[in-house]
């Protein structure tokens, strides 16, 4: 395994972040594809077994449940000093008016009930989901330092937003002196590539980690396109993402398949390294529901791309809607 820091911190990372919204009660929240307890362990437990040091989570996923398999499982498995954990606040927990959102109210709330489920003192990356246009960003940035203060967090991070936002809010804690953003948890793969406009030259300036989700875009980079899974036929988010973009995101995937078999190699394993080798990104989110999917992911730190292999994968791609902010 390969190690670097997060963004401007000292903080040492595996190159690969484990990304849990798999992981949780199928009878709770909105993703009935995920595993439960039972299933979820033996994926963390290889996880640390291959050397990531680093999850992903979020209070919503699974109504909680999520943030309750992953805490339980890496006190049972690992040192609490050499994991990362990574959680979220933003989306609504509960009926009424203040059940969500990036609210004072809201975060101080919210991370001692993650702290709760995580059975930990404090989080190592505390992150917020979206942006909040009902709260201002002052409010939302003097909370989130309250609670690096308060030692409930390490360090906080920013997920998927236009990038005036992700800078007007590094600007605002600046200006006060407040904790900074230390990364950028974006939508970035083969076939959403819009990022690379705005965000990742941002973040390179400004010396921010970035963190993608979805790297192998839903697994559509990683089978034929006519073939489903139990989350692609459930996931109604992916429908949002990936629709309007059929035809073209068809070819980039072809050429996905063809330079993965003139390798032999597995697909999954050269759309991964594609995002590997994309600067500035620190540690790719990847999902992992069957055995083969850790191994795969982690034997693409391995592949190196040639330039024209790289010229071929972009080659294909067409602009798309700016998305992935849902």
């Amino acid at each position: 395994m390969q190690y670097v820091r997060l963004g401007n911190t000292g903080m040492q990372v595996s190159r690969l972040a484990l990304g849990c919204m798999s992981y949780g009660d199928p009878d709770r929240g909105n993703h009935a594809w995920t595993l439960n307890e039972e299933q979820s362990r033996p994926f963390i437990k290889r996880a640390l077994e291959l050397g990531i040091n680093f999850f992903d989570t979020a209070n919503v996923y699974s109504d909680g449940t999520s943030e309750e398999i992953v805490g339980r499982a890496l006190k049972d498995f690992a040192n609490r000093d050499e994991v990362v954990i990574a959680t979220k606040v933003h989306g609504v927990m509960r009926p009424g008016p203040n059940g969500g959102g990036l609210s004072r109210k809201a975060i101080l709330s919210e991370i001692d009930h993650s702290l709760k489920r995580l059975g930990t003192d404090y989080v190592d990356l505390y992150q917020i989901h979206r942006w909040d246009y009902s709260t201002p960003i002052e409010e939302t940035m003097e909370a989130l330092h309250d609670v690096v203060k308060a030692g409930k967090a390490r360090y906080i991070g920013a997920s998927s937003m236009y990038a005036w936002q992700f800078q007007k809010a590094l600007f605002t804690a600046e200006r006060h002196g407040w904790t900074r953003f230390v990364s950028m948890q974006n939508y970035l793969n083969l076939l959403y590539r819009e990022e690379e406009r705005e965000m990742l030259p941002l973040c390179q300036a400004e010396n921010i980690g970035v963190i993608p989700w979805s790297p192998l875009a839903r697994g559509r980079l990683t089978r034929d396109w006519e073939e489903s899974s139990l989350r692609s036929e459930n996931d109604n988010f992916a429908r949002t993402l990936y629709t309007a973009t059929e035809e073209a995101d068809r070819k980039v995937a072809a050429v996905v398949k063809e330079i993965a078999e003139a390798r032999g190699v597995p697909r999954a394993q050269i759309a991964l390294a594609w995002v590997l080798q994309k600067q500035p990104v620190t540690a790719p989110i990847i999902g992992a529901t069957k055995p083969h999917h850790l191994e795969d992911a982690v034997a693409a730190l391995d592949v190196v791309l040639t330039p024209e292999e790289i010229k071929r994968l972009e080659e294909p791609y067409v602009p798309h809607q700016v998305t992935g902010f849902a």
